[in-house]
């Protein structure tokens, strides 16, 4: 994690105990959760997620468990944008799913 200029960036998180892509969705956005809460912030101070996967197969299980990950992160429905990119792979073979996150801090005024 960075902090700089009242943004704090979240760098890839991996849900490092599924083993399916829906518990790696699922295990990642958790990750990124403790982070923010580890500089003062939560998922409503988040403006920006860049999503990586692997593999376009991989896409229709992350678009599902992330719809089902927002209702409870965003209960009233609006959420910030995620960038979402296709790749060969990650930094291991187990990994197919890798979201980053960038906050602002609850100074910043966007």
């Amino acid at each position: 994690m960075s902090i700089a200029g009242g943004l704090v960036a979240v760098a890839g998180q991996f849900g490092t105990d599924g083993t399916s892509p829906e518990d790696q969705v699922r295990g990642a956005f958790d990750n990124v959760g403790r982070a923010l809460g580890a500089a003062g912030l939560d998922f409503g101070d988040v403006i920006k997620f860049t999503t990586y996967v692997v593999g376009r197969q991989t896409i229709p299980a992350f678009m599902a468990t992330r719809k089902e990950v927002f209702k409870r992160i965003y209960p009233g429905g609006v959420y910030p944008p995620n960038t979402l990119l296709v790749v060969a792979g990650l930094v291991e073979e187990r990994f197919v799913v890798e979201i980053e996150a960038l906050a602002r801090t609850r100074d910043l005024v966007l």
